[in-house]
């Protein structure tokens, strides 16, 4: 699609008494925004028409800023070098496009190349926040969003959309971030590493690779994204299969992930001897005690590898990888959390050279798998004002093995699901993708 830029301008927090609140001008990152991906990350949302004007949603973002100053600032680091983010209220970056065309004509099912125009670049730019509001004849509205992971997590993110849109509507921003991510988690009075995070969240510096991701899709020969629609019926048909005689029957996370996970292995045509595992996010807010409140605003994300054999994980039952997955993320609970602030906090970080194995450094991610799942997550209550979007994806990102689960606007229990594979593998996947055995 041909896209104009009409305009870019930089828009920066707005008070209610004209004045940044006196404050530190700098917060430092904590121990799970440091651990994280350093990267951003993009989104697209689609709005039917009638829609708010761009002024009107770019005050709303002006005020909504003010709540979330870190959104306005720039990551940095301080006198002693450790990572930051500065509240200078620098601003986020604010674009205006249009398109001489219907978005009904335009718009893809699955995130493809071409929709990469319809968000500002991820690579090598300062801001933590841009926004691109891109406008189509039949007067339907495009959102472009992207931010840097460092600054928030999926579930910080996706309340920060949601208080964009109340500012956007003159309503209060309610509930109110908290911001401490510097304060929160501290050392205990006794240190107790119990996990090996030397081997989990961090590896050596030597170790690692120093290929990156960039803008450059030349090596994306031969990986196709494939969207699949699991209705809620499908699903509940392999809760049942799956969950007979359980007291707490599988969710629909645990099932469609555990399918999904055998179905790609299949796929893949994979020898029955190697290994393969799954990197899954496991949200700390509900697991630490005292529990953090959901209103914290940062990163609070480690996460369970569940693992098998191909051959077990092909030949045994659903039931089989559904458990794995569920006694994994188990095992990321308080005293794991409690374990890696402790481990994080030493000394040990610096001295081994140790670095975050959250990186976005492969285009193959096979035998293994990583997942990202949005089903909590609160997106499509963005409301500018005049209803909630028809439309929500991920921007395109040909990492082979790398899926995203998503809600379907709906809200009827069904999922798509986001699924990157060698094209070679497409055909076995299709015929296995919807086989309840």
């Amino acid at each position: 699609m041909k896209i104009t830029i009409e305009s870019s301008r930089v828009v920066k927090p707005t008070y209610q008494n004209g004045n940044a609140p006196r404050t530190k001008n700098h917060v430092r990152l904590s121990v799970f925004d440091k651990v994280t991906y350093s990267t951003h990350i993009a989104v697209i949302y689609a709005f039917n028409p009638p829609t708010p004007s761009n002024l009107a949603i770019e005050k709303g973002l002006s005020k909504v800023l003010s709540e979330y100053r870190e959104l306005a600032g720039r990551l940095g680091e301080d006198k002693e070098g450790n990572p930051v983010i500065r509240l200078n209220d620098q601003g986020v970056r604010f674009v205006e496009a249009t398109v001489s065309s219907k978005l009904r004509n335009m718009l893809p099912s699955k995130p493809t190349k071409e929709i990469q125009s319809l968000h500002q670049s991820l690579y090598g730019i300062e801001e933590p926040v841009q926004v691109q509001l891109t406008r189509f004849t039949c007067g339907s509205l495009v959102v472009g969003f992207t931010t840097h992971h460092q600054v928030a997590d999926g579930h910080a993110t996706s309340k920060f959309l949601v208080a964009w849109g109340l500012a956007t509507r003159d309503l209060a921003v309610d509930p109110i971030p908290l911001h401490t991510r510097d304060t929160l988690f501290k050392t205990r009075d006794l240190p107790l590493i119990q996990y090996d995070h030397q081997k989990i969240e961090y590896t050596n510096k030597k170790y690692t690779k120093h290929m990156t991701i960039s803008d450059d899709n030349s090596n994306e020969e031969g990986i196709v994204i494939h969207k699949v629609h699991f209705t809620n019926e499908f699903i509940n048909k392999l809760r049942v299969k799956a969950s007979t005689g359980l007291v707490k029957p599988y969710s629909r996370f645990e099932i469609t992930l555990a399918h999904l996970w055998r179905v790609i292995t299949k796929a893949r045509g994979l020898h029955g001897h190697e290994m393969t595992q799954i990197r899954i996010s496991v949200n700390g807010r509900m697991r630490l005690n005292p529990k953090v409140p959901n209103e914290y605003f940062g990163n609070l994300v480690l996460w369970a590898f569940p693992r098998s054999k191909v051959r077990d994980l092909i030949n045994r039952p659903l039931r089989y990888a559904a458990e794995l997955i569920r006694a994994e993320v188990a095992k990321v609970n308080d005293t794991y959390f409690k374990s890696f602030i402790d481990f994080s906090n030493s000394d040990i970080i610096k001295k081994e050279g140790l670095v975050s194995t959250a990186v976005m450094n492969k285009l193959i991610l096979s035998p293994d798998l990583e997942v990202d799942s949005w089903l909590t997550f609160p997106f499509y209550d963005l409301d500018f004002g005049s209803g909630s979007p028809y439309y929500f994806m991920p921007t395109y990102f040909a990492t082979e093995g790398m899926l995203f689960l998503l809600p379907t606007y709906l809200g009827d229990g069904s999922i798509d699901a986001i699924v990157p594979l060698f094209n070679d593998n497409l055909d076995t996947f299709k015929m296995c993708c919807y086989n309840l055995d």
